[in-house]
Formats: C-alpha cells, sequence, structure tokens
C-alpha cells in the first residue's frame, strides 16, 4: 500500500492540518493499546512487520522527509533509526532487512513512545512557524495518509501474529457485530463506453491514482454485493480446491502442495465443521458475513466455479463511480480482487527522490484491489484508490466480487 501525493489544487487550512496531525497520530498509539510489549515486537511472517516497527517508522517518514528538510538546526532523534526503521527507500540509504524486523528487541516500546513524542512535538512546532506553506502542507499530508495506510497494516499484522497461537486470542474483547440478512445476489449492468479513470477531485490522492484518463469499458454486469463465507463454503464442500480445471497454474501449484485448502483463518473444529479467527477471536463461521483473507488465485477459482469472472479495476471504477444503488458493500468491508495488473496509467510520471520509490517501483508482479476493509481507517479510500498486492497475498482483509 503505497502512494504519493497529487499537487494540491485547495489549499490548506492550517489549524485544519494541525488537528487531523494529532488525530492520526493518537490513532496509531490507540490500535497498540490492548497489546503487550511482547505482542509489539514479533514478527509473524516476512511480509508482515511488528507493531513496534510501524510505530517507529511512521514516525521515521516524519522525521527523515519533512524536519530533515524544514527544521532548523536539525539533529536525529537517534542516528541508527535512520537506518533500522527505514523501510524500502535506497535513495535514503542502507535498510535493516525486512525479514528481521522482529528480532530488533531493542529499542523497546518505551523507547518507540519516546521516539513518536520527540517527532511530534518537533512536528507541531514546524506547523506553527510554518502556517500556510503548502510544500510543507503536501508533504505532511501524505505522511498522514501514509501512517493510515500503517494503521490499516497493523491490524492485519496483529491478526496474523495472534492467529499462530494455539490459544487464538482475541485482539478486541468486544464481540463482533452480527451479520444482517443476505440480500439475493442480483446483477447491476454497465452500458459500457468511453469513461474517465483515476482521481479527478481537488484534495489528496497518490500519484498510482493519475493522471486521469479515457479508457473504454465494454458493457459489463457486477455483482450487487461480495461473496459470502456460506457461498465460498459451497464452493470448498463442491471440490473447488480439487478441480485443477477451475485455477491459474500457480494457484493449483499452490493447493497441490498444500498451501491452499480454504480460506486464511477458517479452522476445522472437533465436529467437522467450520470456525474462523477474527480479531475478536475464534468464532463459528459467520455464513452471511463476506468471505476475507483469500488470495487472487481462490478469487479467480471461485468466479469461475460461480460462472463469472473477477472485474477489472476500470470497470469496478466506473460502477462505484456511477452511485448506482444497487451496489453493496463496495467499500468498508474487504479489498475486492481485480483482474488487472498492477501498472502504471497512461502518461504517469515518478517523482524525482527518495519518494518516487514509494510506487513505481511496485508496479510490477501485483495485481490490484478496489473499495476498501474494515481496517481501513473512515475517510481514506476513495472509488479512484488503488491498491494492490501479489496474487498469492492472503493476510489482508481481501474478498471478492464477481462481474460477468
Amino acid at each position: 500500500m503505497n502512494g504519493l501525493p497529487s499537487s494540491m489544487r485547495a489549499p490548506l487550512d492550517p489549524e485544519l492540518l494541525r488537528r487531523r496531525y494529532g488525530q492520526v497520530r493518537r490513532r496509531s498509539l490507540a490500535l497498540a493499546e490492548p497489546l503487550s510489549d511482547e505482542d509489539c515486537t514479533v514478527q509473524s511472517m516476512p511480509d508482515a512487520s511488528p507493531v513496534k516497527w510501524h510505530l517507529a517508522h511512521t514516525s521515521w517518514f516524519f522525521e527523515t522527509f519533512i524536519l530533515e528538510r524544514f527544521e532548523a538546526g536539525f539533529r536525529p532523534f537517534h542516528p541508527a533509526f535512520r537506518v533500522l526503521f527505514n523501510s524500502y527507500y535506497n535513495g535514503i540509504g542502507a535498510k535493516h532487512p525486512r525479514a528481521q524486523r522482529g528480532l530488533v528487541t531493542r529499542p523497546g516500546m518505551a523507547a518507540v513512545r519516546a521516539y513518536r513524542l520527540d517527532v511530534d512535538a518537533r512536528m507541531l512546532r514546524l506547523l506553527d512557524s510554518r502556517a500556510g506553506d503548502a510544500a510543507l502542507a503536501e508533504l505532511v499530508t501524505l505522511g498522514l495518509e501514509h501512517e493510515q495506510q500503517h494503521q490499516e497494516l497493523i491490524l492485519a499484522d496483529v491478526k496474523h501474529l495472534l492467529a499462530q497461537n494455539p490459544l487464538y486470542p482475541a485482539y478486541a474483547d468486544t464481540p463482533p457485530a452480527p451479520a444482517t440478512a443476505v440480500p439475493a445476489l442480483s446483477w447491476q449492468g454497465f452500458g459500457g463506453g468511453i469513461a474517465g479513470i483515476g482521481y479527478a477531485g481537488d484534495g489528496f490522492c497518490f500519484d498510482n491514482e493519475l493522471p486521469r484518463h479515457q479508457q473504454y469499458v465494454a458493457p459489463f454486469a457486477l455483482a450487487s454485493r461480495l461473496v459470502t463465507n456460506g457461498e465460498y463454503l459451497a464452493f470448498v464442500d463442491a471440490g473447488g480446491y480439487r478441480d485443477a480445471a477451475l485455477w491459474l497454474s500457480e494457484g493449483w501449484d499452490q493447493v497441490c502442495a498444500g498451501t491452499l485448502g480454504h480460506p486464511l483463518y477458517w479452522l476445522r473444529d472437533q465436529h467437522g465443521g467450520w470456525r474462523e479467527f477474527t480479531l475478536h477471536g475464534d468464532h463459528a463461521l459467520d455464513p452471511a458475513l463476506p468471505v476475507t483473507h483469500v488470495s487472487l488465485y481462490e478469487a479467480d477459482a471461485y468466479a469461475r466455479w460461480a460462472g463469472a469472472r473477477l472485474p477489472t479495476e476500470a470497470e469496478w471504477e466506473v460502477a462505484a463511480a456511477s452511485g448506482a444503488g444497487g451496489l453493496l458493500q463496495m467499500a468498508g468491508h474487504c479489498w475486492q480482487w481485480t483482474s488487472s495488473s498492477y501498472a502504471p496509467y497512461p502518461g504517469y510520471a515518478q517523482q524525482a527522490g527518495a519518494l518516487g520509490e514509494y510506487n513505481g517501483k511496485f508496479m510490477i508482479n501485483q495485481y490490484v484491489l478496489r473499495g476498501s476493509s474494515c481496517a481501513t481507517p473512515e475517510g481514506h479510500a476513495r472509488a479512484s484508490y488503488r491498491n494492490f498486492f501479489p496474487a498469492g497475498a492472503r493476510w489482508q482483509f481481501s474478498g471478492i466480487r464477481l462481474a460477468r
């Protein structure tokens, strides 16, 4: 989940930016509040990062890209943090290996919290002293959007971590909201034609949403809602994971290797039924909820079995932008796989410097997901937002919407 800002076409109110800075930064700490220091240190797999690392890296971003540039007499909080909490910015310099982030027991959580407090105090002073500075405001906005991406990653990474524990501990003590009745799946038709694709607003967007361009979209239909656990269970029970004809080659290789047999957090109970591990702990599988934590391979195989296909990202955006009242669950439930490879839009230009690494260099061997999930911060996503992951990724909150 990466990106860059567009040129801000609407001026940013300095007080609003200052207030939003505090809100976003406090929410990251609040997400860590239910966790022990041990929970925040461990890394469950190379694709996931410890919560402690997320909290430090998001502060590193403000210190490295903003304070170092704008703060008079800049001095880093700790010189070693420049390498320790660099994620993938080769233009900044050396990086600690991603797969070894869970081995960094020091600095501890107390030191990371002190790091955040120091960066916050300096950032707020900077915002006060340079109120109205457009270049600063754009970078701060990017930093906040970047931190919101990491807030979603925190929840996905914590869920994966806790799922490795045979006790299946809950992240949140509150019980999950019961699913409402599922309406029958119907099809919303769209006539196709030349459509505007990409961001067209006056505020922030990531650079992978630009430039807005014209694209031909053939007539298509989109399912009125997401695929449910119950519907996906029918696919499992019908032998969907045993029928090679349904699968893309790489996906079938994973099925044969025993790494794919059901969605990531589904669990067999002692009576042969299904349960699901959630952020609220281990619960009986709710057939009415959208199926979540499936790979592109699984989403594509299910679509073939159901006599449909996955939408392209352009189809999804056309449908979302239409405001069609028959489309449900377009946002706020789970990211929706598309059949579109993650590639630059026509005319895309990567920004110069280290910040240019945020997005463009990842436009290979990945697929686009659209919408947003239950873990996406409110107001963060939009119809043109392009999330992206490799085809085999399952630890994110990813689900299925059909097209035909």
